[in-house]
């Protein structure tokens, strides 16, 4: 049996990340690796020599998935329901911690109330430091090399999310400014009302004269 190559290995531990799920099976549709929960997939995986393929539904972070170098929308028309497709040509480019990312959020998309209900709150999805494999897999840690397109990513996607909320921000004082200045230009409604008119005498009847001035003798 020829020996596993470094890509191979990755897949490796993505898939046991994947399994450690409630519920978590996998199956072989068309010879590919799916990871499925209550009989639907929450993760795909293709390993064709050096590269690795693999396809997570990402509901809320397509957006900022879809700027990084590596990744494009699922095809099928899969993209439209939040699916994202990363390929590497080789295992230094994987960023795992960002992969575990993706399939906790494609899992709690996919998976049963029941199921979802067992696991921890869900943490942030900016990527932390590599997790260290356990001492009966044998495995070396993540080289310096392999985390280093995590933490480029990441700056990417910190930096994509401040420069939209700086420009939402700009905006929200622009309207604010508008609405101020067009509220201050509405002149002040007069204090004053309109004099009343004099009642006019009824119709058949005279007014009362004003009284004569008596002369002096």
């Amino acid at each position: 049996m020829p020996a596993e190559n470094e890509t191979q290995k990755v897949e490796a531990v993505l898939r046991e990340h994947a399994m450690s799920y409630p519920g978590a099976h996998e199956d072989f549709p068309w010879g590919h690796r799916a990871m499925k929960v209550n009989d639907k997939t929450f993760l795909f995986m293709t390993v064709d020599g050096e590269k690795l393929n693999l396809s997570a539904k990402l509901p809320d972070s397509k957006d900022a998935a879809l700027t990084l170098p590596f990744t494009e929308p699922t095809e099928y028309g899969l993209g439209k329901s939040g699916w994202v497709t990363a390929h590497f040509d080789e295992a230094s480019q994987v960023p795992v911690p960002v992969i575990k990312a993706w399939i906790d959020e494609s899992y709690r998309a996919i998976a049963p109330r029941k199921f979802v209900d067992q696991l921890p709150a869900r943490g942030t999805a900016v990527p932390g430091p590599a997790s260290k494999p356990s001492r009966s897999t044998g495995k070396k840690p993540a080289s310096p090399k392999a985390v280093a397109p995590v933490k480029k990513a990441a700056k990417k996607v910190v930096a994509r999310v401040k420069s939209v909320a700086k420009k939402a921000a700009a905006r929200v004082k622009s309207v604010a400014k508008k609405a101020t200045a067009k509220k201050a230009a509405k002149p002040a409604p007069s204090a004053k009302k309109p004099a009343r008119k004099a009642a006019k005498p009824a119709r058949g009847k005279r007014a009362t004269p004003a009284p004569k001035r008596a002369r002096r003798s």
